[in-house]
C-alpha cells in the first residue's frame, strides 16, 4: 500500500521531546542479524498487531510504502482501534545505517491516546558472537482533553511496554 502523508512532513528534532525511555536487550545472534530482523517494521510493530488487555482488546495494523520502511524517507502508517476508538499514525524513517541503527518519527498529527509525537529508534551493538539492542522512544504526552489525562497516568507505563517488547520479541525471536 502506498501511503502519502497529509502535506506536514514535519519531523521534530531530537532533544525536543518531553520524555524517553528505552530498554536494552543481550541477543545470541549477530549484529547484521539482528539489524535484518528488525529493519522489518512488521517485526517491531507485532506486539500491536495482537489483540490483548494491554491493547485495550483491539489491535493496530502496519502498512509500508515502497520503500518498505527500510530507506530513509520511507512512510509507515500504523492504524486500528483500542477500547474502540479509531487510532492512526503516520511515521517516516529518518536514519537507516545498516547494521548499526534506525529510527523512524511521527509526521502530521498522530491520532493516538497515551502519546502524542515521538521518535523511536534502536542500536545493534556487536559484542563477540551476541549483539547488544537498545531500544528508544523520546515522546510527548497528548496536548489536551482525555488523552493527556492517560498520558499522565499511563504514559511511561506503555512507552517502557512497547520498547520492553520490541527489545525482547527481538531476542525472542534468535532463542
Amino acid at each position: 500500500m502506498n501511503i502519502t502523508a497529509d502535506g506536514n512532513d514535519a519531523v521534530k528534532k531530537e532533544g525536543t521531546y518531553s520524555r524517553h525511555e528505552e530498554y536494552i536487550v543481550r541477543i545470541q545472534a549477530s549484529q547484521s542479524d539482528v539489524f535484518s530482523f528488525l529493519d522489518e517494521h512488521r517485526n517491531l510493530s507485532s506486539h500491536m498487531s495482537a489483540s490483548s488487555w494491554r491493547m485495550g482488546g483491539g489491535k493496530m495494523e502496519t502498512s509500508v510504502d515502497q520503500g518498505g520502511g527500510k530507506c530513509v524517507g520511507s512512510k509507515i502508517r500504523l492504524a486500528g482501534r483500542v477500547l474502540g476508538i479509531v487510532l492512526s499514525v503516520e511515521e517516516v524513517v529518518t536514519r537507516h545505517v545498516p547494521p548499526r541503527s534506525k529510527e523512524w518519527a511521527t509526521i502530521g498529527r498522530p491520532n493516538l491516546l497515551i502519546i502524542d509525537s515521538y521518535r523511536m529508534g534502536f542500536d545493534v551493538v556487536p559484542k563477540g558472537a551476541e549483539s547488544i539492542l537498545r531500544v528508544f522512544i523520546d515522546y510527548d504526552l497528548p496536548k489536551e482533553g482525555f488523552p493527556r489525562l492517560l498520558g499522565y497516568l499511563l504514559g511511561r507505563y506503555y512507552a517502557q511496554w512497547c520498547t520492553r517488547q520490541m527489545a525482547e520479541d527481538a531476542a525472542k525471536h534468535f532463542r
